[in-house]
């Protein structure tokens, strides 16, 4: 069974308290568990994923390496600001998909540059977290 890494940056962790306006009322232990049932579905392994800290993230994509067909990743602020996670995505042979969110290209004009956007094979914005699902079935398609 394919195994497909879903990564997510900072903050992510108070998805479902920090403003619910743009993020919406869903947590990310709600993600996850969609994520798993819908892998389950597809024939997909999930690891689940989320940190506050850059090196972190970059561990953990150093380590789907070894054990990862794809990466799922909604880098968050990392996005606009991490050439060191792009440096990692670059070491790993599989597809990447990125995932926001929220439509980055409604809000600040810093949020319209991603560095991620420079490696993945396609990226998945405003969609809330229905983008986290929309990757997978993407996903199982690549490496199904």
């Amino acid at each position: 069974m394919p195994t497909v890494y879903v990564l997510n940056g900072p903050n992510l962790n108070l998805l479902g308290q920090r403003q619910p306006e743009i993020y919406g009322s869903t947590t990310l232990a709600d993600v996850e568990r969609d994520c798993k049932a819908l892998g389950a579905e597809l024939g997909l392994e999930i690891a689940f994923h989320q940190s506050n800290h850059e090196g972190a993230i970059i561990d953990l994509i150093h380590e789907a390496r070894l054990k990862a067909q794809a990466i799922v990743i909604n880098p968050a602020a990392f996005t606009h600001t991490s050439v060191a996670i792009l440096d990692a995505l670059n070491t790993f042979d599989g597809p990447v998909i990125e995932v926001h969110i929220s439509n980055v290209h409604k809000r600040e004009s810093f949020r319209h540059h991603s560095y991620v956007s420079l490696r993945a094979e396609g990226v998945i914005a405003g969609f809330g977290i229905h983008g986290y699902l929309l990757a997978l079935r993407h996903v199982a398609k690549l490496v199904g």
